[in-house]
């Protein structure tokens, strides 16, 4: 009995439904994997930056804090320290030197932490950088093969 619906093809011949794809549908397949690769790429990359400028923000509050601190303990401490200081044999001028230095060099130190949390490279994208480019490394080794 012969099966009208499913004909049994010609010795040589593979059906039509087991053949290789076409050209077409290759390239229509690699351009939406592409596609869905760039969109996945931008998405990390939009993540990443959105972790770096919350990163950012906390070193804009660390640098906030450091000049609070910084006016609190001049306005508070320094006139209390340079009494100590004058009650020990140091002149009022010298003391009050003495202790204004201190507090500047630990506003500075304060300041210079958070500044450095804030360098353009901390904030870029570095994971997104490094996927892109092994992505188009493999991309290039796929069609360097054929």
């Amino acid at each position: 009995m012969v099966d009208h619906e499913h004909p049994t093809p010609p010795p040589g011949r593979v059906p039509a439904d087991t053949a290789a794809p076409s050209t077409g549908s290759l390239l229509s397949d690699v351009l939406n994997n592409v596609s869905a690769l760039i969109r996945n790429e931008f998405d990390l990359a939009r993540a990443e930056v959105d972790q770096n400028l919350k990163r950012a923000g906390v070193a804009v509050g660390m640098i906030c804090g450091a000049l609070i601190v910084a006016l609190v303990a001049l306005n508070v401490l320094a006139a209390a320290l340079v009494a100590a200081l004058t009650e020990a044999g140091i002149a009022a001028g010298w003391s009050a030197l003495i202790v204004g230095v201190v507090f500047a060099v630990i506003a500075l130190i304060m300041a210079a932490k958070g500044t450095s949390d804030l360098k353009l490279s901390s904030l870029a994208p570095s994971r997104t950088a490094k996927n892109v480019k092994r992505d188009a490394q493999a991309v290039k080794e796929t069609y360097n093969d054929k």
